[in-house]
Order: structure tokens, then C-alpha cells, then sequence
């Protein structure tokens, strides 16, 4: 049996170092408390406000170089963001119908260790985020803090989540609420209710967004059209809460959780795009009437080729100098016109008057041919005698 060489332990314990540093007895590294965090935000909700909050904060550098039309760009840059964000949260968000509550639990089923923590339940359109922290009164457990997001944006996923929360060991509490919206036997179809809500929302706040965007590019061209579409789009968004509202279950959810009740009431993405969709549609209402009182007087520094031989104000104030220029080119000619006509008039009347004193001139200095003689009846067609009238000849 060969035997390893002097070396190899102290390579195997450089080894060892190098690789093992911070684990116990083979274990995976165990880092400190201080790294150890809740969650703290969602992701897809931090995306949003990062995006339009670049929008506006670029707008709010650029904002100081604005001499003309301040205030109006201001807030017509602020509501329109103010709106896309809120179409977006309510997208996104899980606050559409909340509850919270403190209650009296125990950590795992069948336990008789009773902690006091806080239950939260927070429905979105596609899931439900159910969060459970214990308070800071069970010191030997004060860090256990939990986040779980079930989806029901198929038939049967709600119920394959709440199989995956069972196989986990998810605690009793966020089982025991999440199990309301799982089952869909008598008494526990509110699972079913707030997918088909939320579907229907997502629809038709799908079609806000789309309306959205086609206001931004109407305010860029045409702001009068632009007003017309933030007045369909806030329709659309006291649409979406008013079907929100009639599609939730008739008996409202009251959970019960180990003798503590949950009662759901309408969160703050709710009644943001409530709030939002109101001041989008008063905007445009009053964006409108101020358009047909002060026709083409609402404007913006956002329109294409603002403050350009091609803006539109120029174009209108052109088109007045212009139909000013013609009027007064067509008045010029119609006085002209009179003036030739009356000049006409005139003149006629003098050559008609003289008509009978012009005669044809016999040239003396002509020396007639017999034969002209012969037909001397016939003279008229001379040449010597145009462009006068037809008429017998006279000396002078």
C-alpha cells in the first residue's frame, strides 16, 4: 500500500481553507443575522415607479428651459405620468382588496405553542400575497417573517400552489387563509370570484393603457384629440372600478383564523385608479370646453415642430393673414373690375354714337385701272378703305 506524501496534509489543509471557510462539520456556509431580510418590495412594482420616475424626472431637468407654456406643460406632463403609472400598478399591484389583523396562533398545526404575529391578505387581479410576521413580543422567534404570492390566473392553480404550500411546511396561518380561496365547494367560491373579477379588470385595463398611449401621441399632434382620448381613458378606468366592485362575491370574505377575523376591504390600488381615472376625465372635460370657447388656444411645448414655421399656431395665423390678403385682392379686382366695366360702358356709347360720321378716305394719290372703274359699284373691298365700315366713298 503506497503511502501519500509528506506534503499532502499541508495541501490538504490548504485545501480544506480555501473551500470550507465559514461551514461546520461539512454544512453550507452560515452567513450572520445582518444578511438575513424580509422582503421589502416587489419587484414588478419597482420596475414601474423606476421608469416613469426617469420619464418625469427628465422632464423636471429639462423643465427650467421652458419660457412658454410652463404652466400647462407641468401639468399635462404630471397627469399624464401620474395616470400611466396608476394604469401599470393596477396591473401589477396586490392591493386591490386587503385585510389585516393580529392574531393568536400557533406556528405549525396541531401545536400548542401559541405566538401573537401579524396576518395580512392582499388581492391583486392575478394572485393573492398572504404575510405572516411575528411580533417582537415571542423573542425566541421575533425574526420569522413570511411572503407568499398564490396565482390564480389559471383554473386550477390556486389549488396546485396551495398543494406546494402544504409540501413546503408554510406556516398554519398563511394555509389556513390561502385555503379559503382554494376550495370552490359551496361557501368557499370566493376564489372563483375574485379571478373572474380580475380578469375582466385586466381587460379593461389593458385597453386604458392602449388609450393612454394613443393620448400621449394626440397631445404630441393634435392636443384637441389628445383631450378626447384622456376622456375615453378615464371612462375606461371608472369602468374597470365599477367592475371590480359588481363582480365581487355578494357575501363579503370574512376569514377566520384560529378565532381571529379577517374582514377584506378595498386597498389603495382601488382607489388609485379611482382617483386617477376622476382627474383624467375632468382634464379632458376641461381641456375640451376651453378648446371650443378659445378655439386652438391650449397648448403644450411637447407638440411636434412647437414654435416652427410648421407649428400649427403659425400655420392658423398664416392662414388668417392670407384669407385677409386675398380679401383684399378680391375687393382691389372687383373695383377694378367695375372700374373697366363702367370704362367700357362708356367708350361703347362713344363709338356707337360716332358710327355714322366713319367713313372710308379716297386716296387721291391712287390712280384707279379701267378695270376698277368699271367696277367702281364694287370699291368697298378695297383694301384702302380698312378698317372702315362698308360704306360708299366720298372726296375730300
Amino acid at each position: 500500500m503506497r503511502t501519500l506524501p509528506s506534503t499532502a496534509p499541508s495541501n490538504g489543509t490548504t485545501m480544506k481553507g480555501w473551500f470550507d471557510a465559514f461551514r461546520d462539520d461539512g454544512g453550507p456556509t452560515l452567513y450572520s443575522y445582518s444578511n438575513r431580510t424580509s422582503v421589502t418590495g416587489d419587484i414588478s412594482l419597482i420596475m414601474i415607479f423606476a421608469i416613469f420616475g426617469t420619464v418625469y424626472v427628465a422632464f423636471l431637468l429639462i423643465f427650467a428651459g421652458i419660457r412658454k407654456e410652463r404652466l400647462t406643460t407641468f401639468l399635462t406632463v404630471t397627469l399624464v405620468c401620474f395616470v400611466g403609472m396608476t394604469i401599470e400598478l393596477g396591473q401589477y399591484g396586490s392591493t386591490w382588496h386587503t385585510s389585516t389583523a393580529t392574531i393568536v396562533s400557533s406556528y405549525t398545526a396541531f401545536s400548542k405553542q401559541r405566538m401573537t404575529a401579524e396576518l395580512g391578505g392582499y388581492i391583486g387581479l392575478m394572485h393573492i400575497n398572504i404575510t405572516y410576521r411575528v411580533l417582537p413580543e415571542n423573542s425566541d422567534m421575533s425574526d420569522v417573517e413570511y411572503n407568499e404570492r398564490f396565482y390564480w390566473t389559471k383554473p386550477h392553480e390556486m389549488t396546485d400552489c396551495f398543494k406546494d404550500a402544504l409540501h413546503r411546511g408554510t406556516p398554519f396561518p398563511i394555509v389556513a387563509l390561502a385555503e379559503y380561496f382554494s376550495l370552490r365547494q359551496e361557501g368557499f367560491s370566493w376564489g372563483v370570484k375574485y379571478r373572474e373579477a380580475g380578469y375582466y379588470v385586466d381587460v379593461i385595463l389593458w385597453t386604458s393603457f392602449a388609450s393612454w398611449c394613443m393620448t400621449v401621441v394626440l397631445l404630441m399632434m393634435v392636443p384637441r384629440y389628445g383631450a378626447y382620448g384622456m376622456i375615453f381613458t378615464g371612462l375606461c378606468m371608472l369602468f374597470a372600478n365599477l367592475t371590480y366592485w359588481s363582480l365581487l362575491p355578494c357575501e363579503p370574505l370574512v376569514a377566520h383564523v384560529d378565532g381571529s377575523i379577517l374582514v377584506f376591504n378595498f386597498g389603495w390600488n382601488y382607489w388609485l385608479v379611482l382617483v386617477a381615472g376622476v382627474a383624467f376625465l375632468l382634464a379632458g372635460i376641461v381641456i375640451t370646453a376651453i378648446d371650443m370657447i378659445f378655439p386652438h388656444s391650449f397648448s403644450t411645448i411637447l407638440e411636434v415642430d412647437y414654435d416652427t414655421p410648421y407649428d400649427r399656431h403659425v400655420i392658423i395665423e398664416e392662414s388668417f393673414d392670407t384669407r385677409r390678403k386675398d380679401a383684399r385682392r378680391k375687393m382691389t379686382r372687383s373695383e377694378d373690375s367695375f372700374t373697366d366695366q363702367f370704362m367700357s360702358q362708356v367708350s361703347s356709347k362713344l363709338v356707337n354714337g360716332n358710327k355714322d360720321d366713319q367713313r372710308g378716305l379716297v386716296n387721291r394719290g391712287y390712280i384707279p385701272h379701267p378695270s376698277d372703274m368699271m367696277h367702281e359699284d364694287h370699291s368697298s373691298k378695297s383694301n384702302w378703305s380698312y378698317p372702315f365700315p362698308a360704306t360708299s366713298r366720298r372726296p375730300v
